[in-house]
C-alpha cells in the first residue's frame, strides 16, 4: 500500500468528479459540512471546473492518493472512496499537512470536529490535538442538532 499526498494546483475534470461525488454522498455529507436542519442535509450540488479554480485562489487543497486511486482531499480531511478509510490514510495525512503548516511559518491549527465522528475524534486526539472548546448545536443529523468541538495544537 502507497499512499502519497499532492496540492491540487491545476483541477482537471475527473478530480472535479470525485469532488463532486464525496460532496453529494449522504454517508459523508454529516461529516465534511455543517447542516443547520433536515434541507441542509439534503440538499445536493455540483461544482464547475470555474468554481474549483475559484476556490484554489484561496484555499490549499491537497489530493490523498492510496496506490494510484484518489481517496481523499482536504484539510477537515475526507477520505471520500471507502477502499481508502480505515487503512492509516488520515493519520498520515494529518502529518502530512501538519509539516505543510509548518513550512509555512505557522505555529498551531485549529480544527473542528462533529460531537458523533468518534472516529476522527480518536484521530486527533491520537495525533496531540486538545480540546478548547465547543459550539453547541452546530449541525443536524440523525432528527437532532450536533455540537462541534474545537480542537487545537501547537506544532
Amino acid at each position: 500500500m502507497t499512499t502519497h499526498i499532492i496540492k491540487l494546483s491545476e483541477p482537471s475534470s475527473s478530480i472535479l468528479e470525485a469532488i463532486n461525488r464525496w460532496e453529494n454522498d449522504p454517508t459523508l455529507i454529516p461529516l465534511i459540512r455543517p447542516n443547520r436542519n433536515k434541507l441542509d442535509l439534503e440538499r445536493r450540488g455540483k461544482m464547475t471546473l470555474d468554481d474549483l479554480t475559484k476556490r484554489l485562489e484561496n484555499h490549499h487543497m491537497y489530493l490523498i492518493y492510496l496506490n494510484e486511486l484518489l481517496v481523499g482531499a482536504w484539510i477537515g480531511i475526507t477520505i471520500g472512496e471507502s477502499e481508502g478509510r480505515g487503512k492509516g490514510i488520515g493519520y498520515v495525512a494529518i502529518q502530512y499537512l501538519e509539516e505543510q503548516i509548518k513550512m509555512q511559518g505557522l505555529k498551531r491549527i485549529e480544527l473542528g470536529v462533529f460531537e458523533f465522528n468518534k472516529q476522527a475524534q480518536k484521530l486527533y486526539y491520537k495525533l496531540g490535538y486538545k480540546k478548547i472548546g465547543s459550539i453547541e448545536s452546530f449541525t443536524f443529523w440523525q432528527d437532532k442538532m450536533w455540537t462541534d468541538i474545537r480542537m487545537e495544537k501547537y506544532v
